[in-house]
């Protein structure tokens, strides 16, 4: 992987507003550059420093200048997701998407617990009996927390597929593990460990979620899984399509692949850099594995193009720092 032939210096910087607030941001921002293989994406979330971001463009990096892994399949069903919002949206986002999985997000801001109790049942009624539902705490829970309300949405579900991320801690997760039924994910315990590539998960969790943007690229994703040992998901970081592509390929190169990822997630922004024909959204809960990066539309590009200049220089100056940061992390693991 070589960074020379990127050219950094005409990098666009994008903002496409969501449809709904998720993850506390109302609009996406990253950067889009193109190198000899293809255009990458590097999107870190804004609070992420340069060290957790450097692994977000090495990832970018990867699809510029190696393309993917060879796929093992050329389809992967997705799961819908419902963000925090109220029983009939849930039930619209649910009947839109087509997905026979949905992840809802849950435990957004404190005392949400009728509330998420009722996104869940109306999801369960607009899938139906036979659907599958998984929800993501994203990691706030005690372990008493997490238990009582496991159990709660597992009843409101009338069978959760998997709670994601109930804690923070891998201990917590074990803990939680020990007394409930329902099958516990891992997800930042994973990708925000120091090495994910030693983290010992199998006695805390059933299941790995996998980002491949923010763990380093499709081949570094493929050894974590490897190491975790588990079952895999692999779920987006909320990219455009030109940041989404590498997911796919993660998902599409897995020797295993059982259940249905998270993927689905352009279906949150409000636009795309990419025209309609090539933006990845869900057809009958299954997309495409993309054989190459997917490269931006000119036309949708300039659509999304940010026009704000501090948040330009803003990106711009992220982006030399990150680079740097990234180098220093290539150097120690070459001495």
């Amino acid at each position: 992987m070589t960074s020379t032939e990127i050219d950094f210096d005409n990098a666009h910087v994008y903002a496409v507003p969501m449809r709904t607030r998720f993850r506390g941001i109302t609009v996406r921002e990253g950067m889009l550059f193109e190198g000899p293989a293809g255009w990458g994406e590097f999107c870190p979330f804004p609070e992420y420093d340069d060290h957790e971001s450097a692994a977000w463009l090495a990832t970018a990096i990867e699809q510029c200048t190696d393309g993917w892994p060879e796929p093992v399949r050329d389809r992967i069903p997705v799961n819908c997701t419902v963000p925090a919002v109220g029983p009939e949206r849930a039930k619209e986002i649910v009947a839109a998407a087509g997905c026979q999985t949905a992840k809802i997000k849950i435990a957004d801001h404190p005392g949400s617990s009728h509330e998420d109790l009722a996104r869940v049942r109306a999801v369960r009624e607009a899938l139906g009996p036979d659907g599958a539902i998984r929800v993501d705490a994203n990691a706030v829970w005690d372990v008493d927390t997490a238990v009582s309300q496991i159990r709660l949405l597992d009843a409101a579900a009338a069978g959760l597929e998997y709670v994601e991320q109930p804690c923070r801690t891998i201990e917590e997760l074990a803990a939680v593990r020990r007394q409930v039924t329902v099958p516990i994910a891992a997800d930042e315990s994973i990708r925000r460990a120091e090495d994910p590539l030693r983290v010992a998960v199998a006695g805390a969790a059933d299941i790995a979620v996998l980002k491949c943007t923010p763990l380093g690229g499709v081949r570094r994703a493929l050894r974590v899984a490897e190491s975790a040992g588990l079952p895999c998901v692999v779920s987006s970081a909320l990219e455009t399509s030109v940041g989404l592509g590498a997911q796919l390929a993660l998902a599409g190169a897995l020797p295993t692949l059982d259940l249905a990822c998270g993927l689905g997630t352009v279906s949150l922004l409000g636009g795309d850099v990419v025209d309609e024909a090539s933006s990845l959204r869900p057809v009958h809960g299954v997309l495409p594995v993309p054989r190459t990066p997917v490269a931006p539309d000119p036309t949708a590009l300039a659509e999304y193009e940010s026009t704000d200049p501090e948040r330009v220089r803003w990106w711009r100056d992220r982006l030399r720092r990150v680079r740097a940061a990234l180098a220093d992390r290539q150097a120690t693991l070459r001495d």
